[in-house]
């Protein structure tokens, strides 16, 4: 292969994939190689230190950490909560909107750099290719886009062994297990989730989020201001910030673990495990809310979009134009979605202990569900039923006469 000049951006995470971009792309491809990691939550201080370390071990001519995470639960995350939104009722989509944060900001900083090439480390099986393709299409259309580890179709093993070639050894358990932590989640691939019918162990789920099985149940209260988490137990904070304690609080807990199968953007079935317990909690109690305070057609129809909303965000297509208008019905939706949410949690589950909203639809009703009425008599009750059966009686009737 022919060899290129200039300097090539690479999306970063300190994992082995992208580790392994960084002699290989200067190597193969001829390029000095800058590395650009972008916080989307789940990572501490000394990640950070080590991925940098790494990197200039490694040879990178820099390395810049770029913050996403305002811009993750702006673009993104806000409207997953407002959607509710559950791939396959299960699965809150931990990776794709911080994938797509994470590419937008290393497409426009290698912009910035007059960079002439951008790279990333995913493999050719699995989603994350499609979203950094897309967003770096979009937002950097005149770079090369390089993918070495797709490219030459690599086993984890190969690169393991490159690596240590160049001075860098990497655990063993680091090969057997990707774990991908960010704000809506980690998520856990390998062994286990390349059939569909082995179990993840529960040590598996410890190593990536450490729990307590000693802790003592406990009642906490989420305040929503029109579909946004806005304090915890009477605590005003921001969005990010809860999201961030509602992680550390429900790991201690063992809350949000689960596992998804469901169908990939490039067309074959995949598994994997995730601890997400912000995620579930949030959803869950804002759609208990919703339940309090929206007509039953607001939610069908809701649910409806929300559904193709999770599917476009999840099949890489953040930018296109129908994810702004279903938006923009969400917005309009959590207008009277405002109250306080009451969980219980419990070492390694969570309930809806109660909800109570100014706008509560239960309290305006003038009755008590099964035991009393007064918006309407017996008589009106006994003709709406009648009336509601007919469609059906007159189907019915129709096929008798035949």
């Amino acid at each position: 292969m022919s060899k290129s000049t200039g300097l090539c951006v690479l999306a970063f995470s300190g994992g082995l994939d992208t580790s392994f971009c960084i002699p290989f792309i200067r190597e193969k491809y001829g390029y000095d190689v800058a590395t650009a990691m972008v916080d989307t939550g789940g990572f501490s201080a000394d990640d950070f230190k080590r991925a940098e370390d790494r990197a200039r071990k490694l040879g990178v001519v820099s390395h810049v950490v770029l913050d996403g995470k305002q811009q993750v639960f702006d673009g993104y995350v806000r409207w997953m909560i407002a959607g509710n939104v559950l791939r396959g009722g299960v699965y809150p989509l931990c990776v794709a909107a911080e994938r797509v944060v994470q590419a937008s900001l290393v497409a426009q900083y290698a912009v910035e750099k007059k960079a002439a090439s951008v790279a990333h480390g995913s493999t050719g099986a699995g989603n994350d290719q499609i979203r950094f393709d897309v967003a770096m299409n979009v937002l950097a259309p005149g770079l090369k886009m390089l993918a070495p580890v797709r490219e030459h179709s690599l086993s984890r093993a190969q690169e393991t062994e490159y690596l240590a070639k160049h001075g860098l050894e990497i655990p063993p358990k680091t090969t057997a297990y990707s774990i991908n932590a960010g704000m809506w989640g980690i998520t856990i691939g390998g062994k286990e989730t390349h059939d569909s019918a082995s179990a993840v162990p529960d040590e598996i789920f410890e190593m990536a989020a450490r729990s307590d099985p000693n802790v003592k149940p406990r009642l906490l209260k989420v305040r929503f201001d029109k579909g946004v988490p806005v304090a915890l137990d009477g605590a005003k904070l921001k969005p990010v910030d809860i999201i961030e304690n509602l992680n550390t609080l429900g790991c201690t807990y063992a809350l949000g673990r689960g596992i998804h199968l469901g169908d990939t953007i490039v067309g074959i079935k995949g598994r994997v495990a995730f601890v997400a317990p912000a995620a579930l909690m949030l959803i869950n109690a804002h759609r208990e809310l919703e339940k309090l305070v929206l007509t039953k057609w607001q939610r069908f129809w809701k649910d409806h979009v929300a559904d193709f909303y999770g599917t476009m965000l999840h099949e890489g297509q953040p930018f296109d134009p129908s994810l702004r208008d279903i938006e923009a019905l969400f917005q309009s939706s959590q207008e009277r979605v405002s109250g306080e949410v009451s969980l219980t949690l419990r070492y390694g589950r969570f309930d809806i202990a109660g909800v109570s909203s100014p706008h509560s639809l239960m309290n305006a009703a003038s009755g008590k569900y099964g035991e009393e009425f007064s918006l309407w008599s017996g008589q009106d009750a006994a003709g709406f039923g009648k009336i509601l059966s007919i469609p059906s009686r007159l189907y019915g009737g129709a096929g008798a006469s035949r």
